[in-house]
């Protein structure tokens, strides 16, 4: 039996993930999935792949506030809203998503942090960032501040599999995914068009192709040539060298971890 074996949600984008025991699937995403993201003070996102120091800066929300917390650094806490004035940003192409400024104090300690001026902005309540028509499902598809789609499925074998191929063996931390099973053959999750989890339905739409964000370490932020050098020889692609499967949800519900993986297609 294939079964769901973990579930992280990314509360700021490129920040680091926070595992639950359970999950509300909505349409854009696991609940509160990187609906916050860093920008410059123009509205430009910014990743890991232009700061690293971003993989350690920790997240933690309760209710309606998110605690910022990095190593030897006073925390903050951020009164978190989705509603407001309009902050424009862009993403991957998609320009001028509508967003909301979390303010002055989260601006600072994240600019502190980083070393350069940022602001931290959330998702703005209504607003849907389509997604590319040529993966889509359903016309109103959507997510929020991921790269492009709103899961990242990757099965425990996988890992497994691309761990025996290299020298030293790397945590599931660097591929960020929200989903992991476990049960199948290595890479089987690359064949499935549609799967079933409690009443969740969600359809896997394109390989993922990986870049450099996998190459940092997210404990000591060091740089190597792995996975890519070794995803490249063997799970080469048209997209690049991929690794986990792009996924849009088809309805809503709650998941969690334990539940059987139902393959409908």
């Amino acid at each position: 039996m294939i079964t769901l074996s973990n579930l992280t949600y990314y509360p700021i984008k490129s920040c680091r993930g926070f595992d639950v025991t359970e999950s509300f699937v909505e349409r854009m995403g696991l609940a509160n999935d990187r609906r916050m993201m860093v920008v410059t003070p123009d509205g430009e996102f910014l990743t890991q792949r232009e700061y690293p120091k971003l993989a350690l800066i920790t997240p933690t929300l309760t209710n309606d506030i998110a605690t910022l917390a990095a190593p030897n650094f006073d925390s903050l806490r951020v009164a978190i809203r989705n509603s407001g004035a309009n902050f424009p940003v862009n993403i991957w192409g998609s320009e001028n998503v509508s967003a909301v400024d979390l303010g002055d104090d989260a601006a600072r300690w994240l600019s502190d942090w980083l070393g350069v001026s940022v602001r931290l902005v959330h998702f703005a309540d209504g607003y849907k960032r389509r997604l590319n028509p040529d993966y889509a499902i359903n016309a109103d598809d959507h997510t929020g501040f991921a790269d492009g789609y709103p899961i990242l499925i990757i099965s425990e074998e996988s890992l497994n599999d691309l761990n025996s191929k290299m020298e030293s063996p790397l945590p599931m931390n660097r591929f960020r995914p929200n989903i992991v099973i476990k049960g199948c053959a290595p890479f089987e999750e690359d064949s499935w068009k549609r799967i079933k989890i409690g009443e969740v339905e969600m359809a896997l739409v394109k390989p993922c192709p990986r870049c450099v964000v996998t190459t940092i370490d997210k404990e000591t932020l060091e740089k190597n040539k792995e996975p890519l050098k070794t995803l490249a020889k063997y799970r080469n692609h048209e997209l690049g060298a991929i690794f986990g499967m792009n996924t849009i949800p088809l309805n809503e519900g709650k998941i969690h971890i334990g539940m059987e993986v139902e393959i409908i297609q």
